[in-house]
């Protein structure tokens, strides 16, 4: 799945070797409201869209491999809905389980604030180590590895071709997973300068200040391509990039088609 500023292009191989394509429009709200596209805001803005693109490109791979197969009748959206609102529960964890066992261990001042990110990174390594070890789901991690690959490639002006894609790296800086990094460091920040007003206050902080996280990272992420040679971007993004290790694998090459015709569609669409 690629997006552009313009449009969202899902690419699915099926399981008789067709690559099928579906594109959309996309018009993000801070595009049609001025206001919801200045800094910070934006970044608030593009999280709930981009979890919703994301699992609509879920939602329509899944129902390519239902029709091919001939299993039964597709999803519906409302089974989605719920596997959705599963998901996102399990997600929350990451936020409340790390706070709890902090406030657990009775810490305080900036020290609570640290051991509850170690143990939310924690979590989260954890997390990867058990889906990488899974053989259905390492397919998901190659076909992450191919998206990466491509858009390495197409940044670097290369031609985007199955065997001169295949030499760049699988790894970016602006992936989700150093958004993560960059989320976790401004959450240690954002939380040490907020007043303790007890155990309740400082939880909701942990919910109320999300948006106001992921606006800040969402800059910051923006910052680490535009200036992607800096030592300090460099540097925020390096653990991130460390851990596409693991929430990446090496594609094969029928792999790196479907994710090259995504990335020229996209491009297409834009004239870029």
């Amino acid at each position: 799945m690629i997006r552009s500023r313009s449009h969202m292009v899902m690419c699915v191989r099926k399981p008789n070797n067709e690559i099928i394509t579906n594109v959309e429009e996309v018009k993000s709200l801070s595009q049609k409201h001025r206001a919801l596209g200045v800094p910070f805001i934006r970044g608030i803005v593009a999280l709930p869209e981009t979890l919703y693109l994301g699992f609509k490109g879920l939602f329509f791979s899944a129902n390519a491999a239902i029709e091919e197969e001939g299993e039964g009748e597709k999803f519906t959206y409302k089974e989605f809905a719920v596997a959705i609102a599963l998901a996102l529960g399990v997600a929350s964890l990451f936020f409340v389980v790390p706070f709890l066992l902090a406030t657990w261990l009775n810490l305080t001042g900036i020290l609570f604030n640290v051991v509850e990110a170690v143990i939310r990174l924690t979590l989260f390594l954890v997390y990867l180590v058990a889906v990488a070890s899974w053989g259905e789901f390492r397919r998901v991690l190659q076909y992450h590895g191919a998206e990466h690959k491509a858009i390495n490639a197409l940044e670097a002006g290369a031609p985007m071709d199955v065997e001169n894609v295949k030499r760049y790296s699988r790894l970016h800086p602006r992936c989700g997973t150093s958004f993560i990094f960059i989320i976790i460091i401004v959450s240690i920040v954002l939380f040490s300068i907020m007043p303790d007003y007890g155990f309740a206050v400082r939880l909701a902080y942990r919910i109320l200040l999300i948006p106001v996280i992921a606006g800040i990272s969402y800059e910051l992420l923006r910052l680490s391509g535009k200036y992607k040679d800096s030592t300090v971007m460099k540097a925020l993004t390096f653990p991130g990039v460390t851990f596409q290790r693991l929430a990446t694998k090496e594609p094969s090459d029928d792999m790196l088609e479907v994710a090259i015709k995504a990335v020229c569609e996209a491009t297409k669409l834009t004239g870029t």
